[in-house]
C-alpha cells in the first residue's frame, strides 16, 4: 500500500497568534522577535514578508526594509498553548506524528480512518480554524520530502498534491537549494559548477552524487526522482540542549564572553541532571558584529553532566580562539547524549 504522508505547517505562527489576541493587528505587517536594535526576527505576518523580512533577521534591517512595521514581542508561552491545542486536533487523525518545532509536523495517515489525504486535510484545516481561529497549510503526498514541498506550495491557507504522477518534472524547475539534504555548502559548491535548478542536477550520473556530495548523495539522487523512504517517526529525542544570547554590546573581551559560558554552563548542567542524562560533544557558537558564525565543538573521552566539566571545555575552547572582530552573540551546546539507566540498588 501507498503511503500518505502530510505535512502540516501554521501559517506565521508566531505573527498570526498575535494578530489572533489583538485585533488591532490584522492585516498590519507584523514583525515577531526581539524589539531592540540588536533583536533578530523570529518570524512576521505575510503583509510585513512583502517588504522583504523573513526570520532571522537582524531587526535593525527589519527596520529599514518595514519602517511602518509593527515589532512584538515574543510570547512564547502563548505560542506553546496554542500549539498544544493545534496538535491535539492532529492527534485525532492520527497517532503517527513527528513534530518538527512548535508549529510544523509530519503525519502517516496510511492507514487512519480516512480515505484520502484530501479529506483529512480538509479536517484538520476546518478544526484548526473553528477552534483555534488560525490557518494551517498542507502538503500530501507518498513521502516526506514531498509533503514539506507540498505544504510550501501555495501558502497561506493552502492544500497541495504531489503524485507519482508528477515525478520526475514537476522538480525540473525547482532550484537547488529546495533540495532536503543539500546544505548551504553543496548548494553553493554545486552553483560553482554551473549547477543551479534540479533538472541540471538530475542529468548527472549517479558516481558523480557519491563523488561530490559525499554519503548522503545517493540520498539526493534518489530524492530528486521522488524517492524518499524515511518513515513519520512519533517520537524524536532530543540530540543537544544548548542556551545563547545577542549581546548588549559586541565585544572581543574573552573574560566578559567567558562570564556568559559560565552561566550557560549551569544551566544546561542543571537541565542534564534534572533529567539524568550526560553529553559528551560541547560546541561554541559565537556570531561577529559583521553577522558571520563561528561554531568550535571537542568531544570529550567520557560523558559527563558535570558544570565545572562544561564550563572548563568552554573556556579552553575560547583561549585557543584568534577572535578578530567584536562578538555580538554567544551561545553554547551540548550533544552526543546518554541516559543514565543505572538504578541505585538498597542494601536489602
Amino acid at each position: 500500500m501507498e503511503r500518505i504522508i502530510l505535512h502540516v505547517d501554521m501559517d506565521a505562527f508566531f505573527a498570526s497568534v498575535e494578530q489572533l489576541d489583538n485585533k488591532a493587528l490584522r492585516g498590519k505587517p507584523v514583525i515577531v522577535g526581539g524589539v531592540s536594535e540588536r533583536g533578530v526576527v523570529s518570524t512576521c505576518s505575510y503583509e510585513a514578508r512583502k517588504y522583504g523580512v523573513h526570520s532571522a533577521m537582524p531587526v535593525f534591517i527589519a527596520r529599514k526594509l518595514c519602517p511602518h512595521g509593527i515589532f512584538v514581542r515574543t510570547r512564547f508561552y502563548r505560542y506553546k498553548e496554542i500549539s498544544n491545542k493545534v496538535f491535539n486536533i492532529l492527534r485525532d487523525v492520527t497517532s503517527i506524528i513527528e513534530p518538527l518545532s512548535i508549529d510544523e509536523a509530519y503525519l502517516d495517515i496510511t492507514n487512519s480512518k480516512f480515505k484520502s489525504g484530501l479529506e483529512a486535510a480538509k479536517y484538520i484545516k476546518y478544526r484548526v480554524l473553528k477552534e483555534v481561529g488560525l490557518t494551517i497549510s498542507v502538503g500530501i503526498s507518498y513521502n516526506k520530502f514531498l509533503a514539506k514541498l507540498a505544504s510550501d506550495w501555495n501558502k497561506p491557507n493552502g492544500i497541495m498534491i504531489i503524485d507519482k504522477e508528477m515525478m520526475p518534472d514537476l522538480l525540473m524547475p525547482f532550484p537547488i537549494s529546495k533540495i532536503y539534504g543539500l546544505g548551504k555548502k553543496s548548494v553553493e559548491k554545486l552553483n560553482n559548477m554551473g549547477i543551479f535548478i534540479v533538472k541540471d542536477l538530475y542529468e548527472m550520473p549517479k558516481e558523480f552524487y557519491i563523488e561530490y556530495l559525499g554519503k548522503y548523495g545517493l540520498e539526493i539522487y534518489d530524492r530528486i526522482r521522488g524517492i524518499d523512504n524515511r518513515e513519520v517517526v512519533p517520537v524524536r529525542d532530543r540530540k543537544s540542549f544548548g542556551k545563547e544570547t545577542t549581546l548588549k554590546a559586541d565585544t572581543n573581551d574573552k573574560e566578559e564572553l567567558l562570564s556568559y559560558l559560565k552561566e550557560f554552563s549551569k544551566e544546561i548542567s542543571n537541565y542534564l541532571i534534572n533529567k539524568n542524562i550526560y553529553g559528551k560533544t560541547i560546541t561554541v557558537k559565537y556570531k561577529t558584529e559583521s553577522f558571520v558564525n563561528h561554531t568550535r565543538s571537542k568531544t570529550l573521552n567520557y560523558y559527563t553532566n558535570d558544570f565545572n566539566e562544561i564550563y572548563s571545555t568552554c573556556e579552553e575552547i575560547i583561549e585557543n580562539e584568534n577572535i578578530k572582530e567584536n562578538i555580538r552573540l554567544i551561545g553554547v551546546t551540548i550533544s552526543s547524549f546518554k541516559e543514565n539507566t543505572i538504578e541505585q540498588l538498597t542494601l536489602f
